[in-house]
């Protein structure tokens, strides 16, 4: 493990990320990283592609997750 230094306003910004999705700031830093690098490395997928993709790599089955509604 390391400590990455980033800017106070990056900062901020995944603090008020982390609450909104509900992971610690730590986290949600990971997951941002995570998501840029399935980018850099399949640019030809959108976002919406590159989560079912690994949800299902995971073993999730979104189709079958239910959906709330308003």
């Amino acid at each position: 493990m390391g400590i990455v230094n980033i800017e106070d306003e990056l900062h901020e910004q995944l603090r008020r990320a982390s609450k909104a999705s509900y992971r610690s700031i730590n986290a949600q830093a990971a997951f941002w990283i995570r998501i840029g690098m399935l980018c850099e490395t399949n640019p030809g997928l959108t976002f919406q592609e590159l989560v079912a993709r690994e949800l299902k790599a995971a073993g999730v089955d979104a189709a079958n997750t239910p959906v709330a509604t308003a």
